[in-house]
């Protein structure tokens, strides 16, 4: 089997190397070449032709989003974005996905020997999932009038309205590829959809930016979960980086609970998590969603929410940037519907009346 070529594209020598050594500990990935702009990465790709590139954000001469755009727009090649992820710059990141990043992965830092090997089996497992992908157009966005809150027109009541027990949950899991299938999906949805719970394997501090990008263009309040958030209608709550997140049930209210705990399925925040959570405290109420992502997270929980009387969607192999999990789930017997990304939300809808 042939090794992954990578190009690593960063102004720091010492992330440079420090992502060498990450990636080349893993037997099916060779670091063909690196770079400290890219100017010299493209003098690097006359060369040879990686499979995948690495790509700072923050470059002298070129920064690495013109890059990325003359990179899809010439010889598209899938690209991992590299960054430190400080919170000012999640609107830099998100706009490098739209350009067409497979990926986004946290640059090594010094720090303790678990957070170093976390992060080798993260970085390594972006850079093979970026290997199998397949670069496609990205949606145009559509826009919407301006979200209001209920402020607006009537001051919010002191005691929360209880949810009713027979209220349909919607949860949903994704991996690499998914920030923009998950846009294609929750834009779909009107203002009055069951509440939907989502996980995204994302790092830390990334999710926040995410969230309040999708609200921007969601008719649905979307937002990063924090502890006790409700799930309710017309809100979608996403599972921060680095956190597991869970539905609970008290009473007639379903809410999540945000926690720490080891890697499940190789991921934090994990699909198995929230499905086997769906599945246990909501059972036959819940419709899940797989989409697009590398490995087999959330198979098992997707079997699991079906064995409990849920009905679950997988997207289908076309539509896929990478087509693991959905497969996966399949081939475990958790999935009833296989489907195109853009027939997803209506099924969702038919599945919820």
């Amino acid at each position: 089997m042939a090794k992954i070529k990578v190009l690593i594209v960063d102004d720091s020598a010492v992330v440079r190397q420090a992502l060498q050594a990450v990636l080349e500990s893993d037997p099916h990935i060779e670091v063909i070449g690196t770079a400290n702009d890219p100017f010299v990465a493209a003098q690097r790709m006359k060369e040879q032709i990686p499979d995948v590139i690495t790509l700072d954000v923050e470059m002298p001469r070129m920064d690495g989003l013109t890059f990325l755009q003359k990179i899809m727009s010439q010889h598209p090649i899938p690209v991992v974005m590299c960054s430190s992820l400080v919170e000012n710059g999640s609107e830099t990141l998100m706009k490098a996905l739209e350009y067409g990043a497979v990926e986004i992965i946290q640059k090594p830092s010094l720090g303790t020997r678990q957070f170093l090997e976390e992060s080798q089996v993260r970085i390594c497992d972006a850079v093979k999932a970026a290997a199998q992908s397949r670069p496609r157009q990205i949606t145009p966005r559509r826009k919407i009038e301006p979200k209001l809150t209920a402020d607006a027109v009537l001051a919010k009541p002191k005691s929360e309205a209880m949810v009713r027990t027979t209220e349909k949950i919607i949860a949903v899991g994704a991996s690499t590829g998914g920030t923009e299938a998950l846009r294609v999906v929750l834009e779909q949805f009107p203002m009055d959809s069951p509440g939907i719970v989502v996980v995204q394997h994302m790092p830390e501090n990334f999710t926040s930016g995410f969230a309040q990008r999708l609200d921007s263009l969601c008719q649905m309040s979307v937002k990063e979960a924090e502890n006790n958030d409700t799930v309710v209608r017309g809100r979608v709550l996403i599972a921060p980086g680095n956190k597991h997140m869970l539905l609970k049930r008290s009473g007639a209210r379903y809410y999540v609970e945000i926690k720490d705990g080891p890697l499940v399925s190789r991921h934090r925040p994990s699909v198995d998590v929230l499905f086997r959570s769906a599945a246990r405290y909501a059972g036959k109420n819940t419709v899940g969603v797989i989409l697009t992502g590398m490995g087999d997270d959330g198979a098992k929980g997707m079997k699991e929410m079906k064995e409990a009387g849920a009905i679950n969607i997988a997207q289908n192999e076309a539509t896929c940037v990478v087509f693991g999990m959905p497969n996966e789930a399949i081939k475990a017997g958790g999935v009833d519907h296989v489907m195109p990304l853009e027939s997803i939300t209506m099924k969702v809808h038919t599945l919820c009346r």
